[in-house]
């Protein structure tokens, strides 16, 4: 098992109270995939510098932190992008946390 990050940036479309539910769905959905979810970091809605796509010009972008075998991830990525909630993701390695002196 290895540690992964996935970026996701979640287009939501005008339903800002939904990130939330979002962010429990793809946890829920990394989850029953057979990882171990070990931190989901929320963060702040941005503008994009170059506009993909003219229906979307921002998204919410999220962090999440997980414990997976590498042959996951393919099915992982198939599986979110098929999913209308999420505009994008990215999974790189993460690094170990470092202990607390």
């Amino acid at each position: 098992m290895k540690r992964y990050e996935g970026l996701f940036i979640l287009n939501l479309a005008g339903r800002e109270e939904g990130v939330k539910d979002a962010l429990d769905k793809i946890s829920s959905e990394i989850s029953a995939a057979g990882a171990t979810v070990e931190t989901v970091q929320k963060m702040e809605k941005k503008a994009f510098a170059r506009i993909a796509d003219k229906k979307f010009n921002s998204g919410f972008y999220a962090n999440v932190i997980f414990s997976a075998a590498p042959a996951m991830i393919a099915q992982l990525q198939k599986k979110f992008a098929l999913n209308e909630e999420v505009f994008r993701v990215l999974f790189t390695l993460a690094p170990e946390p470092k202990p607390a002196k």
